[in-house]
């Protein structure tokens, strides 16, 4: 019988195959105590396990294949890090000590005490971390009881079997010459690396959400995928027929013939539209009447300069330097660090500019090495991004400093996040400042930069001719200026569906902030998911935005929008959208 399960849509494509499951690990813990004479066995049972998955994880990053997406390290080093991490080492070994736990009931009761500050973090990509932990568990889980990865090749088994990944017995005969698609509760970064050198053709799992590291790597690696699907690894059975709607995020379980055939087509052509977008690469962004447009890539690590040069980026717009600075378990990096990441980034970007933005963390998020402690009742209103930066002057000018001297090997833009306030800008202002005269005392050489500001927040996008007094170029921060102008937390489900980016509100605050800087000859970009989305192009277009940022993947598609767009077709049209007497139906501006 013909079902349908629903999910999130978080890289595009259709993968039809038959289903191959993997279960968890977790499923069957035991729980039970122990006499004090078995603690010291129990924590060395845990730090094997540990060290076990520690080794696996060395070796998968030493023997990692050259194509390998760079997301796939950056979050192989994660685990590594979560792996040892006290508050996780600790913890289980209090769990033995003092409650006389055994090794797995310990284990998961760390797991979810760290969930739970992990649910309480405002930041999407922090909160979604809770699944690195949670699979990092599950590995030494898999060790302690002696499973194999869910991914993992058998040593023993022929061919076929080495590169489906899965155990021999998962499969039918048949199925070496039919596509495969995995059905899993989840994924780690580990099972997304032997993934990749498998022949499935998408991926499906029960949790996860758009900045979930299934879902950055699935679009990394260009891979239908739909996450956060519930329970579909539950209600889908081995070796069901599956099609995997990426772009719709559904997931379509023992289809009809006629569904098939209809979902057949659908694939062919969303290959033959890959295959002419890839043609699109070398093609410069300009509209039918001629105005050119700026498409660049939204980077987390240096190393995502080499996708964004790739997809056809003329610089990077938004450089979320935060990244650098997770995981440091106390210790944030030095100028020194920091400055050689910014370079490499830079020299990833073989010339083209790159717009680095100053952290943008807040009191939810663990990167605090200091005092910042409080207890918030709405983090999201409170100490982050440009506050904690201000909170903390002295590094903040390292961060500064360091982009500084980054600016002598290239063209740099210097982004500030979150600014409300006309005492914020000048305190921000003067902070750069003093990181020059700290360079120019220690005969440091730095380059010039462009100082540029977030529009994030009401306030800013309604003070848009003070911030342009000040600033070189405007950045509106999509996500967030959608969250705070209709009081929505984007993450919270039972609002989620009141999150949207075309009311009448947001609308008005973009098309003021963009008219604003096209006055004033100064350029602002879009850099939120609203940059990315192909809905979207035509009407940003016609409300005068000709600069945006997204992830690399989106380039090609929003770029062919580009290049049928006439904006002097599209004007009148967005201004109609505006005063609420049109809608954004597609064919409206044609």
């Amino acid at each position: 019988m013909t079902f349908s399960v629903h999910g999130l849509a978080v890289a595009r494509g259709i993968a039809i195959g038959r289903a191959v499951l993997v279960a968890s690990s977790r499923m069957d813990v035991a729980h039970y105590f122990i006499q004090p004479d078995q603690v010291e066995a129990e924590i060395e049972r845990v730090r094997k396990g540990r060290n076990s998955v520690v080794e696996e994880l060395q070796r998968l990053q030493a023997d990692m294949p050259t194509d390998a997406p760079h997301e796939l390290g950056a979050l192989l080093d994660v685990h590594l890090m979560l792996l040892q991490d006290e508050a996780l080492t600790g913890g289980v070994k209090h769990w033995i000590k003092e409650r006389l736990y055994n090794a797995e009931w310990a284990l998961t009761t760390q797991l979810e005490v760290i969930a739970r500050q992990f649910d309480e973090m405002e930041d999407d990509y922090l909160r979604e971390r809770k699944a690195d932990l949670e699979q990092v568990v599950e590995r030494i889980l898999r060790y302690m009881k002696g499973v194999a990865s869910p991914v993992a090749p058998p040593a023993s088994s022929p061919r076929r079997h080495q590169q489906l990944g899965l155990q021999q017995d998962l499969l039918l005969d048949e199925t070496v010459d039919v596509p495969l698609v995995l059905v899993a509760h989840d994924l780690s970064p580990a099972d997304m690396l032997q993934f990749k050198q498998s022949v499935f053709a998408g991926f499906v799992t029960d949790v996860g959400g758009k900045t979930s590291h299934t879902a950055i790597v699935a679009r990394s690696m260009d891979i239908p995928a739909v996450v956060g699907a519930r329970a579909a690894s539950q209600l889908v059975r081995q070796d069901d027929w599956v099609i995997i709607d990426g772009d719709a995020g559904v997931v379509i379980v023992d289809p009809s013939p006629i569904i098939l055939a209809e979902y057949g087509f659908r694939q062919r052509q969303v290959e033959l539209e890959r295959e002419r977008l890839a043609r699109l690469r070398h093609t410069p962004a300009i509209t039918l009447d001629g105005h050119k447009i700026e498409l660049l890539a939204n980077i987390e690590q240096p190393g995502d300069a080499a996708a964004a040069v790739r997809a056809g980026a003329v610089g990077v717009g938004l450089f979320r330097s935060e990244f650098l600075f997770m995981g440091k378990s106390g210790n944030l990096p030095g100028e020194d660090e920091q400055y050689r990441a910014y370079r490499e980034a830079l020299e990833g970007m073989q010339g083209l500019p790159v717009t680095i933005r100053t952290i943008d963390v807040g009191a939810d998020k663990p990167l605090d090495h200091k005092s910042h402690k409080d207890n918030y009742l709405n983090p999201a209103l409170g100490l982050r991004a440009i506050r904690w930066s201000l909170a903390d002057p002295a590094m903040f000018r390292t961060q500064l400093r360091a982009v500084l001297r980054a600016a002598a090997h290239g063209k740099v833009n210097l982004l500030f996040p979150m600014l409300a306030h006309t005492h914020e800008i000048q305190q921000t202002l003067a902070q750069v400042d003093l990181a020059r005269g700290e360079l120019d005392a220690r005969g440091e050489p730095y380059g010039p930069v462009q100082l540029g500001a977030m529009i994030e927040v009401p306030a800013a996008a309604l003070m848009v001719r003070t911030f342009l007094k000040y600033f070189d170029f405007l950045s509106i921060g999509t996500n967030d200026l959608i969250q705070y102008t209709l009081a929505i937390d984007r993450a919270d489900e039972a609002v989620a569906h009141l999150y949207d980016p075309l009311h009448p509100a947001v609308l008005r605050l973009v098309a003021d902030v963009i008219a604003e800087g096209e006055r004033q000859g100064k350029s602002v970009c879009v850099c939120g998911e609203t940059a990315g989305d192909v809905a979207m192009t035509r009407l940003l277009l016609g409300l005068g935005l000709r600069s945006f940022s997204m992830h690399p993947a989106q380039i090609l598609a929003i770029k062919q929008e580009v290049l049928r767009a006439d904006t002097r077709k599209l004007a009148p049209w967005a201004q109609q959208v505006l005063e609420g007497e049109a809608t954004l139906a597609r064919g409206a501006a044609n």
